[in-house]
């Protein structure tokens, strides 16, 4: 199906997670179009992590439903989104450490490959021009990200930072249509976090991106459109300017009852 700009390319509805007696998600719908970023904000145990665990095939929703272009994805495994074009990033990086940096951005290229299991595994057909074409391919997206000088390096001797871009070199090396960043400022300076800006604000020229953070800052900054959970439920959606002056996302993030639409900038930092 060939999306057109008025069409979503992910949409969530009604989306329910229950963990036993724990209602982890109720109700919940989120909309991405093409070219967007869309925000997923909340205090500390609002549902972001269980939501963006659904939209990425880690976590399977008790009730409710995921499309991918207007349709049901075609599996419901964080492999088998990647193939489709949905790619993440992790809290944690989950960068293989005795690969090499170079090796570790190559696996994130695998769903170009057009050999097909029978190549990779016997080493026949394609295998080999598979093999430098996604190698050519990694160090292109290690340039895109400026790490290119660490290719032959294990991630672990890099700072964390530079981490981080191999990180993101990995998601973005596969040309996704759609980038799911879970918490991408984190553990990252003043300095770090502004360039992480002007990225995401870049990758929107050629994907969505649906990004889960904390810097608030960051999220108003970036964000097209920011949905904002509470205790598992949306509170609140719209543009970062609409969500800043709803009280309701005031009293989520203070606590208290807001007088005033308030500042909800640097809040939940």
């Amino acid at each position: 199906m060939t999306t057109t700009a008025t069409e979503h390319l992910l949409r969530a509805d009604g989306v329910t997670v229950r963990f036993g007696g724990l209602t982890a998600l109720d109700d919940v719908g989120l909309q991405v179009a093409p070219g967007s970023v869309v925000g997923l904000i909340g205090p500390n145990g609002a549902g972001k992590t269980t939501l963006f665990n659904v939209l990425s095939g880690v976590l399977r929703p008790t009730a409710g439903t995921i499309t991918w272009k207007g349709a049901p994805p075609p599996g419901r495994r964080t492999h088998h989104l990647a193939r489709t074009g949905i790619a993440r990033t992790f809290q944690g990086l989950n960068l293989f450490s005795m690969m090499t940096v170079l090796d570790n951005v190559v696996a994130g290229a695998d769903r170009l490959a057009t050999g097909g299991p029978f190549s990779l595994i016997t080493g026949l057909g394609r295998h080999h021009r598979d093999e430098r074409e996604l190698r050519a391919r990694a160090m292109a997206a290690l340039e895109r990200f400026g790490v290119a000088e660490y290719a032959h390096r294990m991630p672990g001797t890099l700072p964390y930072g530079l981490q981080k871009q191999v990180a993101l070199a990995r998601a973005c090396v596969s040309e996704p249509e759609l980038l799911l960043l879970d918490e991408p400022a984190s553990g990252l300076s003043g300095e770090q976090i502004g360039a992480l800006a002007d990225q995401i604000r870049g990758f929107s020229r050629d994907m969505a991106v649906v990004l889960v953070e904390h810097h608030m800052d960051l999220v108003m900054e970036v964000c097209d459109h920011i949905v904002v959970l509470n205790f598992g439920r949306v509170i609140s959606t719209g543009t970062p300017q609409e969500v800043q002056a709803d009280p309701q996302v005031t009293e989520a993030y203070l606590g208290t009852p807001a007088d005033t639409s308030g500042d909800v900038n640097g809040a939940a930092r």
